[in-house]
């Protein structure tokens, strides 16, 4: 259970982290990154291993950076 949690915060801060780079996918980044953080704060809280925690560090922060331009450049929800 804890691997794939690590796993999932990684891939959800990845997702996040890469789609701040496009403006118009600023949904996909503050869901994304707002869901990595969370499953990566709990898995951090989890965790047995040092690998498993940083996966989850690198998730955390790209989770983190990736909710927050995503809500900088328009939010949870796309714009009409």
């Amino acid at each position: 259970m804890e691997n794939s949690l690590a796993v999932a915060a990684l891939a959800c801060g990845v997702v996040a982290f890469v789609s701040t780079f496009w403006v118009s996918a600023h949904p996909i980044s503050s869901w994304f990154g707002t869901l990595g953080f969370g499953v990566g704060l709990y898995s951090q809280y989890v965790s047995a291993t040092t690998p498993q925690r940083s996966l989850n560090i690198i998730g955390l922060v790209g989770s983190f950076v990736g909710a927050a331009l995503g809500i900088a450049h328009g939010g949870f929800l796309p714009h009409p």
